[in-house]
């Protein structure tokens, strides 16, 4: 049964690792930067709304649309060499930006992100549906891309900064 448990807990491990890798940073993310044996090197910050974020001996760094291993690398560059002989370096996401959703729903608003999420998860969020609420007119509208949007479902993945519609039913 141990072993069953353990190799769930893995693959749940590996799982979320590759989500983060393929997760892109974007305003309003905080990440920890952090340098084995440089505690003055350590840094927890939001990116600004530009994408940028001041870290020390570097300056500004613009980072959105870089994965967190990306991240490490641009940082373990920087510092290498100059600064120091092999950096040991690790970024790790502390909160994602949040996504949106409106219409129907018992509370819209802006509620955090999860990796993974999808358009039923982010009603459960905002209270569940309302009465006249459609399960078929549902809006996604990806950041960056406000003029624009997709049909959706309730099982459609919702991504951080995204913004949900649910349109009412006809009847």
């Amino acid at each position: 049964m141990t072993k069953y448990v353990i190799a769930i807990l893995l693959c749940l491990f590996a799982w979320q690792t590759k989500a983060q890798e393929q997760y892109l940073l974007g305003p309003g993310d905080v990440i920890i930067i952090k340098v084995y044996g440089q505690e003055d090197l350590e840094l927890q910050t939001r990116l600004t709304d530009s994408g940028t974020i001041n870290y020390p001996f570097l300056g500004e760094l613009q980072l959105t649309g870089m994965s967190i291993k990306q991240v490490e690398n641009v940082i373990y560059q920087g510092l290498k060499g100059d600064y120091l002989v092999e950096p040991n370096v690790f970024v790790g996401m502390v909160e994602y930006r949040p996504f949106y959703i409106h219409g129907e729903v018992k509370l819209p608003g802006g509620y955090p992100y999860q990796p993974g999420m999808t358009v039923n998860q982010a009603i459960a969020l905002a209270g569940g549906l309302t009465e006249r609420a459609s399960r078929d007119k549902i809006l996604i509208s990806r950041e960056g891309q406000k003029n624009q949007h997709e049909n959706g479902n309730l099982n459609s993945r919702i991504l951080a900064g995204d913004t949900i519609t649910i349109e009412q039913r006809f009847f």
